[in-house]
């Protein structure tokens, strides 16, 4: 099985999405509790706000840090990483790829040959699952589509083998 994913199209950058690195992902999303604790939305500008003024607090009170050593290093929890069920947004990926001004839909292409279509916008909002119980996606692999709300998480979209904006 193929786990490569290509987003192609009316794109500006056609880009190569390999599921198998996103476990070390900061950006993935435990699907076990993502689903039932609602996710707050946060505005990224406001949170850039936020985070360049506490930075800048900390700079001026303390002054400058040095670069992280393997002490201060985050570190990955393994036991969750071999158990756990995970999933990332699609959003920062159709963003890579900078759809043209002319695109608006993006299809979901699977390896039974059906085709899911969303808006741009509502793509955005999907969610890949890329692993199951801490294993990859082998069999209907090699990610799951779900939706943002989660009312698809026990009968996802299987079989994720390509993304086609148009």
């Amino acid at each position: 099985m193929e786990s490569i994913i290509q987003v192609k199209g009316a794109v500006n950058f056609q880009i190569t999405l390999d599921p198998t690195v996103w476990i070390f992902d900061d950006r993935k999303l435990d699907l076990e509790k993502y689903f039932i604790e609602k996710p707050e939305e946060v505005d990224p500008d406001e949170e850039y706000i936020e985070k360049a003024g506490k930075f800048w607090s900390r700079e001026i009170m303390e002054g400058a840090t040095f670069p992280p050593t393997l002490k201060t290093e985050r570190n990955f929890d393994r036991k969750q990483m071999k158990t756990g069920t995970f999933g990332i947004k699609i959003e920062p990926f159709i963003n890579n790829a900078e759809p043209k001004e002319e695109a608006t839909t993006v299809v979901f292409e699977t390896n039974a040959g059906t085709q899911h279509r969303y808006s741009i916008e509502d793509a955005k909002k999907l969610i890949f699952q890329f692993s199951k119980d801490g294993k990859i996606l082998n069999e209907d692999g090699p990610v799951y589509l779900l939706l943002r709300d989660g009312s698809n998480y026990e009968n996802p979209i299987k079989g994720i083998v390509g993304i086609q904006v148009e």
